[in-house]
């Protein structure tokens, strides 16, 4: 009897990409797309830019020179300066917002929702985007308060400024997501937008200490994630005025107790939105 033995070449195998490096490449991926789709061409890029610049050149060294009173008109122009980014980051992540509706009812949306990616890294790749239109933003307002006269600290204490931009960014895009998912149209999501990325700004002591409101508007406005994210603002960058901020809020004696009471704010509604946003979205894409 004869035995017949067959050899199999040795075959390799390849390993499938890490579940952590294949979700990251997705988000860059999708990033990237958001950002092609955002910056079109240089007046796409250029035109978000002036607001910022509009602020710090025009607005804030006029409100300085009309309001500042005992407080100067260049202390008072950095403090309406830093504001401003209050105003901002609401405003550019919110109207992110707008291109996720659009890209749902005549863009890609359908097509990235049956592709072998996880959703979370659709909304992922579209907050990577926004972040880098805010930084843009913020960078330029910094720059150009700067360079009109705005009185900035350095040191260690920027960091607190950095940290908090990233934070706040990140719960407000975690709200443009929500708003997009409850007002599938562009007009609907415009109506709604002020109540969430502009109303809040006239009370969270954008322009005047929260200590000027009446006392239950002073309560309410120290809810607001706003009111905590510009106190931690002015902390980071221009000392004095961020501590009486944080004091006004707290009423403790340890500075730094209260930026990280502060901080803890934003990131626990960050936290909240965000896990809200992605279980929406999925939702959304499963109905």
């Amino acid at each position: 009897m004869t035995t017949v033995t067959t050899t199999t070449p040795n075959s390799t195998l390849i390993a499938p990409a890490p579940i952590g490096r294949a979700a990251r490449n997705a988000t860059l991926t999708l990033a990237a797309r958001r950002l092609a789709l955002t910056v079109r061409s240089p007046r796409a890029l250029f035109v978000p830019l002036l607001t910022p610049v509009l602020f710090a050149l025009v607005i804030a060294p006029a409100l300085g020179n009309t309001v500042g009173g005992p407080l100067g008109h260049k202390t008072y122009m950095t403090f309406v300066a830093l504001a401003t980014a209050g105003l901002l980051i609401p405003l550019n992540c919110m109207f992110s917002g707008i291109g996720v509706i659009v890209d749902r009812q005549q863009g890609a949306m359908r097509e990235l929702l049956v592709a072998p990616i996880r959703r979370s890294s659709i909304v992922m790749g579209n907050l990577v985007a926004a972040l880098a239109v805010t930084a843009l933003q913020l960078a330029v307002l910094i720059g150009a308060a700067e360079a009109r006269g705005a009185r900035f600290t350095g040191g260690s204490r920027v960091v607190w400024f950095v940290v908090t931009a990233l934070i706040f960014s990140v719960l407000m895009y975690a709200m443009a997501e929500i708003l997009a998912v409850r007002q599938p149209t562009p007009e609907a999501y415009i109506a709604a937008l002020p109540a969430i990325a502009i109303v809040p700004y006239f009370f969270a002591g954008s322009l005047f200490p929260i200590t000027s409101l009446p006392h239950w508007l002073e309560a309410a406005a120290k809810v607001l994630p706003l009111t905590h994210a510009l106190a931690l603002f002015r902390y980071g960058l221009t000392g004095h005025s961020g501590v009486q901020a944080l004091h006004n809020i707290w009423g403790l004696h340890s500075a730094t107790a209260m930026a990280f009471l502060s901080l803890g704010v934003v990131v626990l509604y960050s936290l909240v939105a965000f896990r809200a946003a992605l279980r929406l979205f999925t939702k959304a894409g499963t109905s």
